[in-house]
Formats: structure tokens, C-alpha cells, sequence
């Protein structure tokens, strides 16, 4: 018998292992009907991980299941699978999205719950050569996009989509499930522009008033201040902090979950290499790369320095290191140390001793089912013949195990890898971690100059602070010129000597890091001639 005082969610001393290693500890967390919930850590705190017992996810059963109990309306429920939980009223947003790109919107919002119609084939063969009812599909379709408060193509293929409206549409599929009572949203605007995430706030309040109840994570605090009636903060598998939106602010929250104060827009110690040579000149640079435009860049990169390029999305600056790096086509000249770089050709610019930290680490930057000190070590030793034994005049060549360990327990140790070892495998680790692993690759190849693009794109505060530290160690101890893309303006304001804004594919201005954003907004805004 279900109690009606009960809250409608309970998750009850949730206890979860993974290799060995304790993730959640004694969780204990409550959720009312209509309710948004803030859930906030940093990578590696254990918020997927709770968020994929709640799902009823494989990837829990298959690694031993959990200790611990979970209650919807009181009752006690086993989820053994997602359909369990789908069945139960839960529906959640993963942060990689899971859409077929050739279908419609409308099509994807639907998948595998489609209307169907009777014919006169199906009446004699059966309901497996029944029809679509594409009337009611779009009735269903429109009222799932009205009730998300954002409008979307429905029409429209995913391929041909904005990435922000790709994120849309996974909402409103969950959405158009009748029985949807408890919506989980992974880093829904990570992706989004601030337009959209602002759209997604309100859809966030207007499911909230319809009775659906949000939980809701993620790292852009001032966003679960501005729509959470609940913040909820873990550190390291445990509960640090349950308490009302109103009451908190975004440094309490960010010292809760890091444990310590954390300064997120220091200054860094900006530095005029004006009268440094010019290490890298861009002339003309275009690069075709779907959802970016890069028209006609020219820019000068002095030696040592760490150049910020900033712009709003889908203005050129993703664009550049890729172009330049030979993963999209590009024409246009770049000069690096004094000699032409051939464009087009990525083993030309690792040759020349340049590096790149990709902003699509799952796409370029791992190899998720090899150990750390494969994906360390790899690039290195194809490219530079790094890390390798030679044997009999160097006839054979072999690993040396030993420096590879070496040289990742290094960086595990720099950069503070949550990890089990230097064995562990890149696909077990959180997101923030892997994107530590992808720097670790670019720092063992020790280049002279190094592209990051999105270094902190969906990591937190903590795992944030120690990533653009040990840029700028490795910018200030090895000398290595930088160049960090980033869509976070005070991100490039605390580490970069200065920044370039793109606009319209062109640079629409360069300022010194110093000068202050509203400067650099007025460039963003800017149309270039």
C-alpha cells in the first residue's frame, strides 16, 4: 500500500563499489512531487553514479549492483534495468546523446513508441506490417515540445541540427512519456548557448509546475541557484550538504564540494611579451568545420606566452586549433618557429613539435578501453619514438614498461587523477579525470606549442582550478606557448596574458587579459567588417 505522506522519491543509505574502489557511501536523499533538485560535486563525487542506480542502469548490475534501498511513494522498488525505471515514471538526459541523426525530430521524440494504424495488408499478415500514424506522432510530438516551453523544429533531421536543439529534443522525448513523474537532467547546458540554457531554466520551472520533480546537475552553480527550490552537495561518496536554494550561495556551495575556498577568477600574473618573437602567424586561415565558421583569421602568436581566444558559439574559435591541427579542411598560411606548416596534414604538426587537447575528448582524445599508460605514453611513441627499448642496433624496437608507468604516475600525481592506478582503464574514470588524461598525452609529448581547446568544458570548480594551474606550470616551467580556447570568458581572464575574440570567423579584436569583460562582451557583439 503506497503512504501518501511519503515523499515521492527515497534513495535510503545508498552504498555502491567499483573495482575495488568506494564510490557512494550511506547516501541518503528525498525528493518531493513538482520538486527540482540541485545535484552538485566535483567529477568523481559519485553524482552519475547514484544517478545511474536510480536509472536502473546495466553498467550498476553488471558490476555487483548496490547496497541500499529506493522508494517511490513509499513503496520499495528494484530497478533492474532503464525500462524498469521508465516504466515507473523516471526519465533521464545522459550528457552524450543517444538520438538517430538520420530521423526527425519528431521521429526521435517517439522512437520505439510510435502510433500505428491498422491497413489492409496488416489486417491479413498481422500488427507487424501495420503503418505509422504520423498525425497522431506530430499531436503527440507538438505536445511534448509545448510542455517542454521551447520550440524545436519537429521537422527537422538531428543531423542537421544545432547542437542546443539536439539537447531539446532528448527532453522532449522524455517528455512525451505519459507516465513521466521524475525527470534527470546530466549537464543539460553544457552544450547549450546562453540563450538556450536560459530557455532551459524556465522549461526546467514549467515542468516543475506541471508536478514532474527535476534533478538537476549540474556545474554552473549560479543556474541551480536560479532554479532550484533543493541544492544537494557530495564529495567524495558522501552527502556533505542538503539544504534550501534560498539559504546557500554559489562560493558556499563551491567550498562544500571541493573542501576548501575555492578563488575562481584569480588573476594570474599577466605577463606583455609584446617584444617576444613571433612563434606562430595565422594569414587568412578558413577552415571548414560544420557548425563553426572560420572565414579569414590572421593572428600573431608571440613566444611563451598564453593566448586566450574567446567568442560566442559557433563564431570560428573551435575552429582554428582544428584546422590547424589537419582534422578539418583548411587553407590559408600558418608559419610556426619560421617554417610554413602544410595544412591538412596532422602528422606535420605533431612532427613540428605542436600539440592539441581536442574539446571532443570521448571523439579524439582517448582510447577508452586501453590502461592510462597506454593512452599516455601512445601518442609520444609514435610520434617521437619515446618510451620504446631499442634492441640489436635498434633492429627491434620495444616498450619500456617502465618509463610508461614512470611518466604516467607523474601526471596522475600533477594532475590529481582520481584513479585506482596507472593500470586502470580511460573509460572507467569521470569525465573531469579523462579530461586530465588528455592533457597528460600533450604534456608527455613535450611540445614547443600547445593548442587546448574547452579544457574545462563539463568538469567542476576544483578539478577546473587544477587544470588551468598545471597549463600554466607547464606554459611557465617548460616555456611552451599556449593557445586556450575556451567559451568561459573569466576562465580565460584568470590564466591568459591575453585574449582574442572571434566573430563572424574573423578576430574581432585582441585585448590584454586585464582589461575588463564588458570590453571583451563588446567585442563578442561585435560584427566584423
Amino acid at each position: 500500500m503506497a503512504n501518501n505522506n511519503a515523499p515521492l522519491l527515497e534513495m535510503r543509505n545508498i552504498k555502491k563499489a567499483f573495482f575495488g574502489n568506494q564510490v557512494l557511501t550511506d547516501i541518503n536523499l528525498s525528493l518531493a512531487e513538482g520538486e527540482v533538485l540541485g545535484l552538485c560535486g566535483e567529477n568523481g563525487a559519485g553524482k552519475s553514479t547514484l544517478m545511474k542506480i536510480l536509472f536502473g542502469m546495466d553498467v550498476i548490475r553488471d558490476t555487483g549492483g548496490y547496497e541500499g534501498d529506493i522508494l517511490i511513494n513509499g513503496e520499495k522498488v528494484t530497478f533492474n534495468t532503464p525500462f524498469d525505471a521508465l516504466a515507473a515514471g523516471i526519465g533521464m538526459v545522459h550528457q552524450e546523446f543517444s538520438l538517430i541523426p538520420g530521423f526527425t525530430a519528431t521521429e526521435n521524440i517517439l522512437l520505439n513508441r510510435e502510433p500505428k494504424k491498422k491497413n489492409v495488408i496488416s489486417e491479413v499478415f498481422g500488427d507487424r506490417l501495420d503503418t505509422l500514424n504520423y498525425h497522431v506522432m506530430t499531436e503527440r510530438a507538438e505536445a511534448a515540445i509545448d510542455k517542454m516551453g521551447f520550440r524545436i523544429d519537429k521537422d527537422m533531421v538531428i543531423s542537421e541540427m544545432p547542437v542546443g536543439h539536439k539537447q531539446f529534443t532528448e527532453i522532449a522525448r522524455e517528455l512525451s512519456k505519459d507516465q513521466l513523474k521524475i525527470l534527470i537532467l546530466d549537464e543539460p547546458t553544457a552544450v547549450l548557448t546562453e540563450k538556450e540554457a536560459e530557455a532551459l531554466l524556465a522549461s526546467i520551472r514549467s515542468m516543475s509546475e506541471k508536478g514532474i520533480a527535476v534533478i538537476f546537475i549540474t556545474h554552473r552553480l549560479h543556474e541551480i541557484l536560479a532554479v532550484c527550490d533543493r541544492v544537494v552537495v557530495m564529495r567524495d561518496g558522501y552527502v556533505v550538504s542538503d539544504e534550501p536554494a534560498a539559504e546557500t550561495t554559489v562560493n558556499e556551495i563551491s567550498s562544500r564540494m571541493v573542501g576548501r575556498a575555492v578563488e575562481t577568477t584569480a588573476k594570474s600574473d599577466i605577463r606583455d611579451k609584446s617584444d617576444a618573437k613571433t612563434i606562430m602567424s595565422i594569414k587568412r586561415l578558413w577552415v571548414d568545420m560544420p557548425g563553426e565558421i572560420v572565414r579569414d583569421v590572421s593572428l600573431d602568436i608571440k613566444e611563451g606566452e598564453i593566448l586566450g581566444i574567446g567568442g560566442l558559439a559557433g563564431q570560428g574559435k573551435l575552429g582554428i586549433p582544428n584546422g590547424i591541427m589537419g582534422l578539418y579542411e583548411a587553407g590559408g598560411s600558418v608559419e610556426f618557429d619560421g617554417a610554413k606548416i602544410p595544412l591538412n596534414s596532422p602528422r606535420k604538426c605533431l612532427d613540428a613539435s605542436l600539440a592539441f587537447v581536442s574539446e571532443d575528448r570521448r571523439g579524439v582524445g582517448l582510447l577508452l578501453d586501453e590502461t592510462l599508460e597506454w593512452n599516455v605514453a601512445f601518442p609520444a611513441m609514435q610520434v617521437q619514438n619515446k618510451f620504446l627499448k631499442n634492441y640489436l642496433g635498434g633492429f627491434v624496437k620495444w616498450r619500456d614498461e617502465k618509463s610508461i608507468r614512470e611518466v604516467t604516475e607523474r601526471y596522475i600525481d600533477e594532475l590529481a587523477i582520481k584513479c585506482t592506478g596507472s593500470k586502470q582503464k580511460a573509460k572507467e574514470l569521470s569525465g573531469g579525470n579523462q579530461q586530465k588524461v588528455c592533457l597528460a598525452k600533450a604534456f608527455a609529448l613535450e611540445p614547443k606549442f600547445l593548442f587546448v581547446s574547452e579544457p574545462t568544458r563539463g568538469i567542476d570548480v576544483g578539478a577546473k582550478s587544477l587544470v588551468l594551474e598545471a597549463l600554466r606550470k607547464f606554459n611557465r616551467e617548460s616555456g611552451v606557448t599556449v593557445v586556450m580556447i575556451s567559451s568561459e570568458l573569466e576562465e580565460l581572464r584568470s590564466i591568459c596574458d591575453r585574449i582574442a575574440i572571434i566573430s563572424g570567423g574573423k578576430v574581432a579584436g585582441i585585448l590584454p587579459a586585464s582589461k575588463p569583460s564588458e570590453e571583451f562582451g563588446m567585442l563578442m557583439v561585435s560584427m566584423v567588417k
